[in-house]
């Protein structure tokens, strides 16, 4: 083993940026001060952070996951603004001990994700801290459409998804409870897969709000809710649930419902759209938009819990 330690700093960036993705919106990329992107219609901004223990673990995850998870679900959220996500910006931060075949292998990650949407990595930093810090900051663009955003959902319109749910909460808790088995479940949790580009189609179908559900079904649907200042209805027995996590449901002995209501980690995407003729082939109708409440409401009543929050334990 190699640690970062041993080969310092500039060595380590003439190791790691080689392996990266490139992208044709790229004019000056990583090197200099600043990268220099060519962009057409609005540019589309967001940013997401991983930490070590909080979001993964090296004992469950390899770099190249890590990797992976890191700019899916940025991709993500490009994606779910309707936008087309065109480049990251990485910043990694970690032990001095650590291998340095694991950041080669989050390079390697960053790649298989990227590559096959023509995203690429522009620039970032690297730096040492106590435990590994990712941080993403990605970049899209509009391609014949506005932004959709949280905000434009009115009483009529109709509430989808574009995947089943729950594959990734599930995934996550059969490692948590250290037992071997759906492994299907585990990966997905590792790596998500959310279909880059349903956003967009979405949104030429006329989308009024929209966003990737990353903290769970029901508190992501109160976020659209309090966006457009209405109510938000869901019918739990329309939500389609993965069967990977029907699977690992069955291997822990509880119920696979509340994965798929209140475990994020997949990163479909939730939309509202005027009616359910316009909602894309393959996604789920789950509820309808209201102004008989504010926030959401499951089978008619309010939810015992939302789902995942950063702050709380």
């Amino acid at each position: 083993m190699t640690t970062i330690g041993e080969i310092g700093e500039d060595a380590l960036i003439a190791l790691f940026v080689p392996r990266l993705p490139e992208t044709d919106a790229e004019i000056l990329g990583p090197g200099d001060d600043a990268a220099v992107l060519s962009v057409d219609g609005h540019l589309v901004v967001s940013s997401d952070v991983l930490v070590e223990g909080r979001h993964f673990r090296r004992e469950w995850s390899t770099g190249a996951d890590v990797g992976w998870r890191a700019a899916m679900q940025n991709l993500a959220d490009i994606d779910a603004m309707g936008a087309v996500p065109t480049a990251l910006q990485i910043t990694l931060c970690t032990p001095s001990s650590l291998d340095v075949d694991w950041v080669l292998d989050f390079a390697d990650g960053l790649r298989e994700a990227c590559e096959p949407h023509g995203v690429g990595v522009v620039g970032g930093d690297l730096s040492g801290a106590d435990q590994i810090v990712v941080s993403v900051t990605v970049l899209g663009e509009t391609h014949g459409t506005e932004v959709v955003t949280r905000a434009d959902a009115h009483p009529g319109m109709v509430v989808a998804v574009s995947a089943p749910l729950g594959a990734g909460a599930a995934g996550l808790a059969v490692l948590t409870a250290g037992v071997d088995a759906a492994p299907e479940a585990v990966q997905l949790f590792k790596r998500p897969r959310p279909v880059v580009g349903a956003g967009l189609e979405a949104a030429l179908r006329g989308a009024a709000a929209m966003m990737d559900i990353s903290d769970g079904l029901l508190r992501d649907a109160g976020r659209i809710a309090r966006a457009s200042e209405v109510g938000i209805a869901i019918d739990s027995a329309a939500v389609p649930v993965h069967p990977a996590a029907s699977v690992a449901a069955q291997a822990l002995g509880v119920d696979v419902l509340p994965f798929a209501l209140t475990g994020g980690e997949d990163h479909a995407l939730l939309a509202v759209f005027p009616s359910a003729g316009s909602v894309p082939s393959g996604w789920e109708v789950v509820g309808r938009v209201t102004e008989e409440f504010d926030g959401v409401r499951l089978d008619g009543a309010v939810p015992e819990s939302l789902g995942w929050d950063h702050f709380s334990r």
